[in-house]
């Protein structure tokens, strides 16, 4: 195989990040892997595990980033195209690069119209992710305002999930959201 690549596909809660990462990953001409960050979490920590939007968690942050970006560069470099589904911010971002050495790495931002359409998607979804409403607001507003990562964001209100992951691969092929 063929070098891969990864795409950290972020936003807040609400945003439609795990049904773009499945329907991506599912279409892809090269073989690919859909990682959901809160598996880390959920399914892997059996004891100790401290809720991670809580100020204590940061280590427990720190070290299940480095997890998550040293799986997703494994996998790229055996030829993988990897999809990180979960909410990377900003202040998440360096251990994958560090992690990256030469392998293709993209960050995108899906970002719903507001922060109450964002509330209403996670309260009608299933049993898994965040539904603290005051904690769902405060990560559209951190992912409201990314500065230099700004190019990174792409707003969904007009589009489908087919027409989310189309604009994904044309953004990727053209570099728009490289790290």
């Amino acid at each position: 195989m063929s070098g891969g690549s990864v795409l950290i596909l972020t936003g807040p809660p609400g945003a439609g990040k795990s049904t773009v990462a499945d329907v991506l990953a599912r279409s892809s001409r090269e073989p690919s892997v859909h990682l959901h960050t809160d598996d880390f979490y959920d399914r892997f920590i059996k004891s100790g595990f401290i809720l991670p939007w809580l100020p204590e968690s940061h280590a427990q942050n720190a070290t299940v980033t480095n997890a998550i970006a040293a799986a997703a560069f494994a996998y790229a470099r055996g030829g993988y195209f990897v999809i990180v589904d979960g909410i990377v911010g900003p202040w998440f971002v360096e251990p994958y690069r560090m992690a990256a050495a030469g392998v293709p790495l993209h960050y995108a931002v899906l970002m719903p119209e507001s922060a109450d359409l964002a509330v209403r998607r996670v309260k009608q979804r299933g049993t898994h992710g965040l539904k603290a409403e005051p904690a769902v607001r405060e990560l559209y507003r951190q992912f409201s305002a990314l500065g230099a990562l700004e190019k990174h964001a792409l707003h969904t209100a007009a589009f489908s999930v087919e027409q989310t992951v189309e604009r994904l691969r044309e953004q990727m092929a053209a570099g728009r959201i490289a790290l």
